[in-house]
């Protein structure tokens, strides 16, 4: 059978990014990322529903996020779904479903006082860079 993992999302962030390093130098961000859904509901009504997103970032695409992106900046992503496990310190099993960035843009531009953008000329980074389990630092 046939397999496709993909994913786009667009939202804000929701904290800074934090770049780390693993053991053998590889730059890695986590990002927290915010998706709204505005529909009207059975009473007719707007309802606005949020859905928040852990992703990370490889490479220099987790470099470049890190330096050009904070909090409350929308940015649109894409990238693949990807199951961590583990056992947390009382034994019990544990999950959790994240995004792995493989590229993203810029959706805003922040002009400094002189009207010229603060993002590099390109706005758009990509890693092919694929971690190692044991690179994953946390």
């Amino acid at each position: 059978m046939a397999s496709y993992n993909k994913v786009i999302l667009m939202g804000n962030l929701t904290r800074d990014p934090e770049l780390k390093q693993t053991p053998s130098n590889q730059s890695v961000a986590q990002i927290g990322l915010a998706v709204n859904r505005k529909y009207k509901g059975r009473d007719g009504d707007m309802t606005e529903e949020t859905t928040f997103v852990d992703c990370e970032a490889w490479g220099r695409t987790a470099e470049t996020m890190s330096k050009y992106l904070s909090k409350g900046r929308p940015v649109f992503v894409e990238g693949r779904l990807k199951l961590d496990q583990w056992q947390d310190k009382d034994g019990n099993n544990r999950s959790k479903l994240k995004v792995v960035i493989d590229t993203f843009q810029f959706v805003d531009s922040r002009a400094n006082q002189s009207g010229q953008s603060q993002e590099p000329a390109a706005a758009t980074a990509t890693t092919n860079m694929a971690p190692q389990d044991d690179d994953i630092p946390f």
